[in-house]
């Protein structure tokens, strides 16, 4: 075994145990590429851990929220899951007391201070204070040093006993007030990601969801029908989350229990599934209005209610075809909204994690398909893509929307796609990538509403032969914004003569073929000479009169060879790009012959 073997046995070890990425690092291993590939493969690993963790702390929560008998135990939970996901020192959530004008601590989590444990709040005071007035999270990455919101003493004792100093806070809405607020902080100066506050607000959501139904369960304990129909069809709902269910189930299940048509639409108002009759989109302004109560509102013959994480708006969902609703009813449909919010949210990191998945697989696969073409099959493979089919590597070129959102809209039409050495590069089953790329390039101009431009090579079959037709595909999409063809999808051999000056193939056969097949052809059938006689034709300059001296034959019997032309070749075939073409492919053919 050979010392760079050994090394990356050694790494490869490390990686099975568990080995931090400082361990790695200073493995001492004599191949550097080894070393950074092992903390590439340690980052992915990490990254998709936390994903898994976070998912599960979400599906264990919307566990509690299914079986709920103890609100206190699953705010518990709640508080628990917030400061371990974060990764924070501290959690804690505080509600308001409306009657008596305070705030007050309900459950924490990591505390070591009796005086933070027992602080009373006074309305608007502190950055809970900010949270509950404004109904929006805040930040500080260092609470003494924040003068955004009011400090009084014993906030800032009973923070400073704990030893604080960065804190997050998202309100716990119910209604149109905030009726408490969640937290997590650090005992060291921090900045929270716009993901961290996400989920943070989405574990505020539950929590509000487990005291909502707390106060449900007393408040309408005469109406036991009615209660016991909406604590099943929650179950119902919650079940369909922990069983992998999708957002259409979630529509079809409620228009079950609610007797009516449910439709669900995404941010921009796109239908994401529909249950009975598909009511329309909702008005952007009864939208609106709900995202701003945080509960459901009549728009036209329909009940609308926002579907948000926190401040994230993710959609709308519609209830159609009931007259009135009982108000147990009402609050089903608006949990099934935030029901749909946590499908929304999973699917979304689902994507994410694919999208970088399939992301660093098409790197790996155009800039070193060599190195071990069989473990690149076998990525492919568990993605779903046969990278020993036929595929058309295709780019796609647009001026006017970002990168992204190409790549976004190119994954509707691709087996794989993604974003590489700053183009969006797809891989689309088929043997002609001519036609592949003119498809692909209408639809995706379509899509973004701007011209794409989509060069194409192949097809291609192996790893091998993908990145060779990628570097083709490059050359053929810079023909085509050169020569002014933005919007259009073509192939080097859609691209004529340049094609086979572009092309790494030199297929002059084939363009011979492709621009003179017809004549070639009948002369073989005849036994006539056309070539000949187009031959003769352009090397007397386009003139009839002298092809015939060099073809010894009278002038009408050039005429009506060239009739004969036109009628295989088409009336255009004298238009100058055509003609230049022509010319080309006879003098190919004639050192060929």
């Amino acid at each position: 075994m050979t010392g760079v073997d050994h090394d990356v046995r050694r790494l490869l070890d490390l990686l099975a145990g568990g080995a931090s990425s400082e361990q790695l690092a200073h493995a001492g291993a004599a191949d550097p590429k080894a070393t950074e590939l092992a903390l590439r493969i340690h980052a992915t690993l990490t990254a998709h851990r936390r994903r898994e963790a976070e998912l599960t702390a979400l599906f264990d929560t919307a566990s509690d929220l299914a079986r709920l008998r103890d609100p206190d135990a699953v705010l518990r939970s709640i508080v628990r899951r917030a400061r371990t996901l974060l990764g924070a020192d501290v959690s804690y959530l505080s509600l308001n007391d409306e009657t008596a004008g305070r705030t007050y601590m309900r459950v924490t989590d990591g505390c070591v201070s009796p005086l933070f444990k027992e602080v009373i709040l006074g309305m608007g005071e502190g950055l809970g204070g900010l949270v509950a007035q404004s109904a929006r999270p805040y930040a500080t990455p260092d609470y003494f040093r924040d003068e955004r919101f009011r400090h009084t003493s014993p906030i800032d004792e009973a923070v400073r006993d704990e030893g604080l100093a960065a804190i997050l806070g998202v309100p716990l809405s119910l209604g149109g007030s905030v009726i408490g607020v969640l937290y997590a902080s650090d005992r060291t100066p921090r900045d929270f990601t716009p993901d961290e506050v996400a989920l943070l607000s989405s574990l505020a959501d539950h929590a509000v969801i487990a005291l909502d139904n707390a106060r449900l369960l007393d408040e309408i304990s005469s109406h036991s029908a009615a209660m016991h129909r909406a604590e099943e069809a929650h179950d119902r709902l919650m079940d369909l989350v922990l069983r992998g269910g999708d957002v259409p189930e979630v529509a079809a299940a409620l228009a079950g229990v609610l007797h009516g048509s449910i439709g669900l639409f995404d941010a921009a108002g796109e239908e994401l599934a529909h249950a009975g009759t598909a009511p329309p989109a909702p008005d952007p302004e009864v939208v609106a209005a709900s995202r701003s109560t945080g509960r459901s509102v009549a728009g036209d013959d329909s009940l609308v209610c926002a579907v948000q994480a926190g401040p994230e708006l993710l959609g709308s969902m519609v209830l159609a075809g009931r007259d009135a609703l009982l108000d147990a009813d009402r609050r089903l449909f608006e949990r099934a909204a935030v029901v749909t919010a946590l499908l929304l949210l999973l699917r979304r990191s689902v994507a994410k994690a694919e999208e970088e998945v399939r992301g660093e697989l098409l790197t790996d696969l155009l800039t070193a398909p060599d190195r071990n073409p069989g473990a690149l099959l076998a990525r492919a493979g568990r993605l779903g893509v046969d990278l020993t089919e036929a595929h058309a590597v295709l780019l796609a070129h647009a001026e006017s929307v970002s990168r992204a959102r190409l790549a976004v809209a190119a994954a509707r039409h691709a087996t794989l796609a993604g974003i590489h050495a700053e183009e969006v590069v797809l891989l689309v089953r088929g043997d002609d990538p001519d036609a592949v790329a003119a498809r692909t390039a209408e639809a995706l101009t379509a899509a973004v509403d701007t011209p794409v431009t989509v060069g194409a090579a192949g097809p291609a079959r192996g790893p091998v032969a993908i990145a060779g037709a990628h570097a083709e595909a490059v050359r053929c999409l810079r023909a085509l914004l050169a020569l002014g063809r933005s919007g259009d999808g073509a192939s080097a051999a859609g691209l004529g003569f340049l094609g086979v000056l572009l092309g790494d193939r030199g297929d002059l056969t084939g363009f011979v073929r492709r621009t003179l097949g017809p004549v070639l052809d009948y002369d073989e059938r005849r036994g006539t000479d056309l070539i000949g006689t187009l031959q003769a034709y352009f090397a007397a300059g386009g003139n009839s009169t002298r092809a015939k001296e060099a073809l010894h034959v009278h002038v009408n019997t050039v005429v009506q060879r060239l009739d004969r032309v036109a009628s295989l070749l088409g009336d255009d075939w004298q238009q100058p790009g055509r003609a230049l073409e022509i010319q080309l492919a006879l003098r190919v053919h004639a050192l060929h012959a």
